[in-house]
């Protein structure tokens, strides 16, 4: 017999519009407060069946946090038996009445399982919306322009992903399509410039799969891609992604060696061309902006940032910008702003920007926000703003819990150091007791 958990949820409320609603956007916490209310499905047993602490269910059912890992958004639909097609899964082992053909329970059960599981379906709301499949579309007798397109909308669709996930969930996806762009340019024909655009197109994924391996710790694998970016981007004659490469490249750096990090940085501008879009400049300009932060240098990243928001505030009227940089707004170039006056510990000057700039974020760019919010806790911090300084970094803890990528905590395990001096204060030792669970 079937095991029938005592969260399950009732058929009723799985045909609710709004449960459908909450459960296609991710929105657990709605799903979970919901159950309480109209199933008396209890906190306390929600948080034993889904392995989540019990504050933990009452702050998402408050609308606070997300849940964004690929492990716990099965672990949660099989918990409540919600069937894999209302969340992005494939039908779980439980509504199959069996496993799949040739797949052990064990297997079933992994880590690596569940994440192929969890990307082989998904709606138009759901976490892997930007993957309507995962196989690519096959490859033509001899490859085309036309079908070189329709990779790089792939490309652009897949990018999505890491906007709610890390670089922990992303990498393997990210690197497969390196690894199988780099097949067709060794085994396939090509028409006109085909290859040359098919070139470019690896520069741009080996700069989406390198961003993934250093959100997710893999530092050597990051500067190999990007390395690889480089290489290609050249082999393309692509100004704007080579200038990009080194971007990256003075990005991975940064901690290590800033005057090395400020000199890539120098020369991915150095890179611009009067034909290079808005959000390029801007891009490039900011990261050099950064780079200067982080080797002490004020002047120059005030001449840095200045350059970005001009790119922006001048940007020609209809121009076409890449997806890759297509994020970079007004927003972005504030979020970095108030992050290098930080660095350079002018806090006047980060916290009213990064205020103004985290209103605009929604907590599903958990991992981004609580990035955010540890820049804007560490301006408190070092202004003396500390009971602030606690609470906002009490709240980058909670956005990033799940998510798979190790930079939220490098970033708040100095600041839960600092706060330590502070422990005498309430707000400190309640972040600090927060920290410990």
């Amino acid at each position: 017999m079937t095991y029938q958990p005592p969260t399950a949820l009732p058929r009723g409320l799985l045909d609710d519009p709004d449960v459908q609603h909450a459960l296609e956007t991710h929105d657990f916490g709605r799903v979970f407060r919901i159950a309480r209310e109209r199933a008396r499905i209890s906190y306390s047993k929600i948080a034993a069946e889904c392995d989540i602490k019990p504050d933990r269910v009452g702050t998402l059912a408050r609308g606070q946090g997300r849940i964004t890992s690929f492990d716990k958004i099965v672990q949660i639909a099989d918990a409540l038996r919600v069937p894999g097609h209302l969340v992005g899964l494939a039908p779980r082992p439980w509504e199959l009445g069996a496993s799949p053909a040739g797949t052990s329970s064990a297997e079933i059960g992994s880590p690596s399982m569940r994440r192929r599981t969890i990307l082989q379906a998904a709606t138009s709301a759901s976490l892997a919306a930007a993957l309507p499949v995962l196989h690519r579309p096959e490859a033509p007798h001899s490859i085309t322009s036309t079908y070189v397109d329709r990779l790089r909308e792939r490309t652009t669709r897949l990018r999505r992903l890491d906007d709610v996930l890390g670089g922990g969930d992303t990498y393997r996806v990210y690197h497969a399509e390196v690894q199988a762009t780099k097949t067709l340019l060794r085994h396939s024909s090509f028409n006109g410039s085909a290859r040359r655009q098919l070139t470019g197109l690896l520069a741009e994924q080996a700069q989406l799969a390198g961003w993934a391996a250093f959100d997710a710790g893999r530092t050597r694998d990051a500067v190999g891609l990007y390395e690889e970016s480089r290489t290609a981007a050249q082999d393309a004659q692509d100004t704007d992604l080579y200038a990009n490469s080194l971007a990256f490249l003075a990005y991975q750096v940064i901690a290590d060696a800033p005057h090395k990090a400020v000199a890539f940085a120098e020369d991915s501008c150095a890179a611009i061309t009067t034909r290079t879009p808005a959000t390029v400049q801007a891009l490039l300009y900011e990261r050099l902006a950064w780079a200067c932060a982080a080797d002490g240098r004020a002047a120059d990243t005030d001449k840095a940032l200045t350059s970005a928001r001009h790119a922006l505030d001048n940007a020609p009227d209809g121009e076409p910008q890449p997806d890759w940089a297509a994020w970079v707004d007004h927003a972005e170039l504030d979020i970095m702003t108030g992050r290098c006056w930080t660095e350079l510990r002018r806090p006047l000057r980060a916290v009213p920007v990064l205020t103004r700039a985290l209103s605009q974020f929604t907590d599903a760019h958990a991992r981004d926000k609580a990035l955010y919010l540890s820049w804007l806790a560490d301006a408190y911090l070092t202004a003396g703003e500390v009971e602030a300084a606690a609470a906002t970094t009490g709240r980058a803890l909670e956005l990033s819990t799940g998510v798979a990528s190790i930079r939220p905590r490098q970033r708040l395990t100095p600041l839960l150091n600092r706060l330590r001096t502070h422990a005498d204060i309430g707000e400190v030792r309640q972040v600090l007791e927060q920290a410990r669970g």
